[in-house]
């Protein structure tokens, strides 16, 4: 059964449409510009059809324009092409089987095992931010402001049972479900965004804070500590209160965020040029969750939104336009080392657009590069690549199964 607290303004609240600059900032809205297209697969396609396909070991999930590749994960050979027109969005459910692919028209499930898409589905316009924690997957539909919260184990049976939010307002945003039941979620507008609200278990309001302009992007910490970015530092979550971390810059927007539970410390992007049509950043922030303090570590190259990552003991990762993965240290605060994968690379200023991406399971980096249409296998912890192989189309994002 599926439990629905509604929080709404006052009526009358009008849907304003998503201007290209936001799409742009955040780079994390789906399908903006394939909404009405018509020849997107629906449930029941073609590509549903036939006989059972012989499972996948740890199924990876690469989009290109037209469809999704289902890549063996220990070959990278491609053994499903599922066609699927316009831009769509992959990422893990949170279980061992599925990934949950971003479509124009909603949240599509994925049997990425058995390499077909599945007939649950979770409908609303623009799709956006996937969160896995504390054995819950949540949800948020930027159009509707809804917040859908389930059991990614339960998606075996079929459609799983849902709890669901909605925001005051319909705004980019992002929520993530505690342990507890308590769930952290963000408040706004389409056109501004600014902080956080706590909500218990029954979806009743227990404390907000908004005091975090653009806020956008979530990670959880060790000891389940939440860290969200502001163009002025981040919004920390801990042991019931909030707490802000501010930028050493007036203008120091952490927009993207990865977290480890085995680390106290975020990895996060940082960006300080407000006025930039797009801003090529070469710095990367690391919050400590403990201390409450923020610091900037040189790459010495540029990287983008699908750069950051975290390795098996919580060390950060992140791809860099050199072509290497750049190993941090959170504690020392530098890097360590560097793994060359793939050729030099340059960000396109549409963010839809193809760009190398780092997916990380375990402890092997997977990472794509669209000039070659190639994709690597490195073990993190030795440097060594595993696998490669070449697709048949320019992959964009890549995502997969996790353990």
């Amino acid at each position: 059964m599926t439990t629905t607290t509604r929080s709404r303004a006052a009526a009358g609240v009008t849907l304003l449409i998503a201007t290209s600059l936001a799409l742009t900032a955040c780079g994390t809205d789906p399908a903006g510009r394939t909404e009405t297209r018509e020849n997107r697969n629906k449930p029941g396609a073609p590509a549903e059809s036939g006989a059972p396909a012989k499972p996948v070991t740890d199924p990876l999930v690469a989009t290109y324009e037209g469809g999704l590749h289902v890549l063996d994960g220990r070959t990278l050979k491609v053994v499903k092409d599922i066609p699927m027109a316009g831009f769509n969005r992959v990422n893990p459910a949170g279980d061992d089987r599925h990934v949950i692919v971003s479509t124009s028209e909603g949240f599509r499930v994925m049997d990425a095992v058995d390499q077909r898409l599945t007939d649950t589905e979770f409908k609303g316009p623009k799709p956006g931010h996937v969160v896995r924690h504390a054995d819950r997957t949540v949800l948020f539909t930027d159009g509707t402001g809804q917040v859908t919260s389930f059991d990614p184990h339960d998606l075996a049976g079929g459609k799983p049972a849902t709890t669901t939010y909605t925001s005051a307002t319909p705004h980019h945003g992002v929520a993530v479900e505690l342990r507890n039941g308590r769930l952290v979620s963000t408040l706004g507008t389409e056109e501004k965004r600014t902080g956080l609200v706590v909500l218990d278990k029954d979806r009743k309001e227990i404390a907000r804070n908004e005091q975090c302009p653009g806020v956008h992007g979530e990670a959880t910490a060790k000891d389940e500590v939440v860290v969200v970015g502001c163009e002025d530092g981040v919004l920390v979550y801990k042991n019931g209160a909030f707490t802000k971390v501010k930028s050493p810059t007036a203008y120091g927007r952490i927009g993207n965020q990865a977290g480890s539970d085995l680390s106290p410390i975020v990895l996060g992007d940082y960006k300080k040029d407000k006025d930039a049509e797009l801003e090529r950043p070469r710095q990367v922030s690391l919050i400590d969750t403990t201390t409450g303090t923020l610091r900037l570590v040189d790459l010495g190259t540029s990287y983008t939104f699908r750069s950051l990552a975290r390795g098996p003991h919580g060390e950060g990762l992140v791809l860099g336009t050199d072509g290497k993965i750049h190993v941090i240290d959170p504690e020392a605060g530098g890097v360590t080392r560097t793994i060359p994968v793939i050729g030099t690379w340059q960000e396109p200023l549409d963010w839809q657009q193809p760009r190398p991406a780092l997916f990380v399971r375990g402890r092997t980096a997977y990472v794509t590069d669209p000039a070659t249409k190639k994709i690597h296998a490195v073990d993190v912890e030795t440097g060594k690549e595993l696998a490669s192989a070449t697709l048949p189309a320019t992959p964009n994002e890549i995502s997969g199964v996790k353990h």
